[in-house]
């Protein structure tokens, strides 16, 4: 590939935002409701078990019906799925600004979770069915993951702003963002590739949205320990049922909606659990982090996005480093620097006080921004690595369920430990002992990610130096 094919036109640019832009949308929609969370309680009354509802709803939803929205835009076609959810998405963000009671917004946010789930893989799919495998896929890839991390981090900052000017707005704002993305979709976005034949495997589709469904609940059980560990047990019970019998469906299937082959390759396997691992402890840090600056030390919602805005330098580094460093050292080595990355980071919060000034935090902060910067976009890339182009939507919904797993057990698991370390206790020190105790949580599933991607680094080969026909990175993760 001559260096005059890797640079990409004007249309091409156009796609890649478009895909991005998408993504982004999802990460910016979930941290500005966490932090709007206080005012819907106040303006609306809401409870305890309803407001924690609002959030764990969008997890049943996305959880739920990820792996079932993979395999949907393979079989269905991935821009008829993209450009459909996306609606939905926009239609039921907008219902949720519209909400006056508890019920609405319960089923806004669980529409929305459920439109996520068919969308992203689909855009993911589309985003590398368009770009040829090689140095032009890992700058898309780059330009992806940076904007999508992009929404996390930026998105707390946004949501304390237009939560000042009231909470409806965070329900509004990804509207009008996401009816941007749609009017540019129609005409920018085509499917790279014919739809794949077969039939619909509706057993198949039905047992394992009830077990992703069922796995998730209890997980979110998980956080709230005074509902019974009876009823825990039993959701995961049930959920490890319907998952054998999806197994044994799916074995039997001519059609299968999950070809059970695909995990056998160990990179895939190694990228899906380092993603679990690393969004786990990136979700319950944050979380901690949010309670340590504002129940401890008394810091707003704007500073505390403030404080974490620093993590968003992804959304630079992502387009531009990371591409160069993949294509110099292979996707593998710069995906383990990234994790090692991310537990140093962790680590260097543990002896948090009370009088930390934000010099002290600032570390912690800058390489979380760096860790993602080199470990989000070749998680991306690892998850489609050496799997053929029609299962792309299948490869990109096990990656998000990855993610979106992670994402709620670091939360299960730093909010159970700091329950237990605070028991009856009261007052900040106890607080800020308990949060102490927690963030043992994320340092240990950074260190697991680690671990698991280094059993890819044996294998790993630094890509040939680019010639006229540059070999691409092929470097296991």
């Amino acid at each position: 590939m001559s260096s005059s094919t890797e640079r990409m036109d004007a249309r091409s640019w156009g796609v890649l935002l478009v895909l991005a832009g998408a993504v982004f949308l999802e990460g910016i929609d979930v941290a500005m409701l966490n932090v709007a969370l206080p005012a819907i309680r106040a303006d609306l009354g809401l409870s305890t078990e309803v407001l924690s509802g609002v959030v764990s709803a969008y997890v049943l939803g996305y959880g739920g019906f990820m792996l079932l929205g993979g395999r949907a835009a393979d079989l269905l076609g991935r821009r008829r799925m993209f450009l459909t959810w996306l609606t939905v998405f926009l239609a039921f963000s907008g219902l949720g600004g519209l909400a006056t009671e508890g019920w609405t917004l319960l089923v806004a946010r669980f529409v929305t979770g459920v439109a996520a789930a068919f969308m992203a893989p689909a855009g993911l799919a589309l985003l590398t069915g368009n770009f040829p495998e090689g140095p032009r896929r890992t700058k898309a890839l780059g330009v992806y993951a940076g904007i999508a991390a992009g929404g996390f981090s930026l998105g707390l900052v946004a949501g304390g702003l237009l939560a000042a000017l009231g909470w409806r707005w965070v329900f509004f704002a990804p509207v009008v963002l996401s009816t941007l993305i749609l009017a540019a979709a129609v005409p920018l976005v085509k499917d790279s590739r014919e739809r794949q034949r077969g039939g619909f495997d509706l057993a198949g589709a039905f047992t394992i949205t009830g077990s992703m469904l069922l796995l998730v609940y209890g997980v979110i059980r998980l956080e709230h320990p005074g509902q019974g560990l009876w009823g825990t047990v039993a959701a995961f019970a049930a959920g490890l049922a319907l998952l054998a019998a999806f197994v044994v469906i799916e074995r039997r299937s001519a059609d299968p909606l999950v070809r059970l082959g695909i995990l056998r390759s160990a990179p895939l396997v190694r990228a899906n659990l380092g993603a679990l691992l690393f969004l786990a402890s990136f979700a319950g840090f944050q979380f901690l982090a949010t309670l340590y600056l504002q129940e401890v030390r008394g810091w707003s919602t704007i500073q505390t996005g403030l404080a974490m805005l620093v993590i968003g330098i992804d959304t630079v580094l992502a387009p531009t480093v990371t591409p160069w460093l993949v294509n110099r050292f292979g996707n593998a080595r710069v995906l383990f620097g990234g994790l090692a990355l991310a537990a140093v980071a962790y680590a260097l919060f543990l002896p948090v006080g009370n009088d930390w000034t934000y010099a002290a935090m600032f570390p912690t902060m800058l390489l979380l921004g760096l860790s993602f910067s080199l470990a989000y976009g070749p998680l991306t890339m690892a998850a489609t690595e050496g799997v053929d182009e029609h299962e792309h939507g299948l490869a990109g919904g096990l990656l998000y369920t990855a993610f979106q797993f992670g994402t709620a057990l670091g939360l299960a698991a730093v909010t159970a430990v700091s329950v237990a370390a605070l028991g009856d206790a009261t007052g900040p020190e106890a607080r800020l002992d308990a949060i102490r105790a927690a963030l043992v949580v994320p340092v240990a599933a950074a260190v697991l990610a680690v671990l698991v991607t280094a059993f890819g680094l044996r294998g790993a080969r630094r890509p040939a130096p680019e010639t006229a026909e540059p070999a691409p990175a092929r470097a296991s993760a």
